[in-house]
């Protein structure tokens, strides 16, 4: 490929972790954050441009902490994902709600900046080198001759996404022999009982396979995606409640209708690394020591860039 890019959602301040910016928060030797291992993990892999999808109101902070020595090693971009992103038709829906529309919206917000492949991350999850390497592989494959459109999903196990500090939300997927997502679905309040897991499905408690397959949310997807991401979203205003403040357009959601309407095809590429990343802010110790480990056992450098 000429042109990968990866493209990092951090326009969320997470209200668990109190009143700091998760997604600047230092975890390696030198003041690094979770985002500098993963741009070194993906410019390792082949990618060779990153986009930040951030509040406008934390640009200064995302220069000052990272931007500014990133964009001397990448071609680096900056969308901004705002509560006001939408139709103007669609004013009228903006009273009373307090953050943006959630991921499917992120992506749109790249729109003018992202004419290639691409694959989209968290900005606070931790995914491992080899997750990038599939990815990259992927997006540059045969799929691309396809007329349906065709996306890549990394798949990590339950059981590595848990959070000892409290319940999690993840998309549980189901998989067919052929590696093919046939079905997820976005479970909340996952949190780890014994030897399997608790959650709730539409106000219902339910019990979870440790080794179930689930979606951190990295994608590899086509531009043209985008396309159906804007119709899409679209519809999803015309649905929504004049009441409803809280509904998002949510990537996992979205993938799982187009997946079941036949409009797309989902390959999991099922990773052998463990993920781990900063949900509550007591699981920043633990994101230290991984790093530190990952440094003790020659898979970063003790300085990231020189």
């Amino acid at each position: 490929m000429e042109k990968a890019t990866l493209v990092i959602m951090a326009a969320g301040i997470g209200s668990r972790f109190g009143s700091g910016i998760k997604q600047l928060t230092p975890v390696g030797p030198n003041g690094e954050v979770i985002m500098d291992y993963s741009i070194y993990d993906a410019i390792k892999a082949g990618f060779n441009k990153v986009v930040f999808v951030i509040r406008k109101e934390l640009e200064k902070d995302f220069r000052d902490v990272i931007g500014k020595r990133i964009e001397k090693i990448i071609e680096t971009n900056y969308v901004y994902q705002e509560l006001s992103g939408i139709p103007n038709l669609y004013d009228g829906k903006l009273e009373g709600r307090s953050k943006p529309w959630g991921t499917g919206q992120a992506i749109l917000c790249c729109k003018d900046v992202v004419c290639e492949p691409f694959v989209v991350i968290n900005a606070d999850d931790y995914y491992g080198r080899e997750a990038y390497r599939m990815m990259y592989y992927y997006l540059e494959g045969e799929w691309k001759k396809k007329d349906k459109i065709c996306i890549g999903m990394v798949g990590f196990v339950l059981r590595n996404t848990l959070s000892e500090n409290g319940t999690v939300t993840r998309g549980i997927c189901k998989v067919n022999e052929n590696h093919m997502l046939t079905e997820i679905e976005e479970t909340y309040k996952i949190k780890k009982n014994g030897n399997i897991a608790g959650a709730e499905k539409e106000g219902e408690k339910i019990e979870l396979n440790l080794d179930s397959v689930v979606s951190m949310n990295m994608w590899g997807m086509p531009a043209r995606f985008i396309d159906v991401l804007e119709e899409g979203f679209v519809e999803f205003l015309k649905n929504l409640r004049e009441d409803d403040k809280t509904t998002e357009y949510l990537l996992p959601k979205i993938i799982g209708e187009l997946l079941q309407e036949g409009k797309v095809e989902v390959e999991v590429l099922k990773s052998r690394d463990r993920w781990f990343g900063v949900t509550y802010k007591e699981d920043k110790e633990r994101v230290k020591r991984e790093i530190s480990n990952l440094i003790s056992s020659g898979v970063y450098p003790m300085k990231l860039y020189k």
